[in-house]
């Protein structure tokens, strides 16, 4: 397991220099092993992108707990938070370039397609407590993770973020912030 989570964040640092277009060689150099190394756990470029899809949704959801337990942050800035969680250590990688994922790794972009549609526990058990709390407006939940699900779905189609040099962190913070707060001032 060791080697394996060191092969994906190997991964994450070639992809921030090379963007989708980097080669198993790379990531060997990056880390100072062998190809042969990297094969003995991912038989090829395709099996390593699919760990890496659960591998950072799996880091954003032990944020996600995280944040959740936070008795220092009221219900609103949990939201917030769980909305617009990036791992700390993710924050500076250029996943703008993911718009090409669709295009050329159709079953890869799927796997990030199913990961952004599941997994909305935390959030959904934020909304109705703020909710209830009165911090929240009663709103219809399942639009609000169609908004949030469609944005970010868009984010991986199309390459919005990078016409307009927008960070994929600045991309996700306005789309929670529109969310959240609205668009009046």
């Amino acid at each position: 397991m060791e080697l394996r989570n060191r092969i994906l964040e190997g991964t994450l640092q070639v992809f921030n220099n090379k963007g989708m277009k980097f080669t198993m060689d790379d990531i060997a150099r990056t880390l100072g092993i062998s190809k042969k190394t990297i094969y003995t756990v991912f038989h090829d470029k395709n099996e390593m992108l699919l760990a890496l899809v659960d591998y950072l949704f799996d880091q954003i959801k032990e944020e996600e707990i995280k944040i959740y337990n936070d008795d220092n942050l009221t219900t609103v800035e949990k939201i917030r938070s769980v909305l617009g969680v990036l791992p700390t250590g993710y924050k500076e990688i250029d996943f703008r370039q993911l718009y090409i994922l669709k295009e050329k790794f159709p079953d890869i972009y799927a796997k990030v397609e199913e990961r952004l549609e599941n997994g909305w526990e935390i959030t959904i058990e934020l909304i109705e407590k703020g909710i209830k709390e009165g911090v929240i407006r009663p709103i219809k939940i399942p639009i609000l993770k169609l908004m949030m699900e469609s944005s970010l779905e868009q984010f991986f189609r199309r390459d919005i973020l990078v016409k307009n040099k927008i960070t994929y962190q600045e991309g996700l913070d306005e789309v929670v912030a529109i969310l959240i707060d609205g668009i009046t001032i």
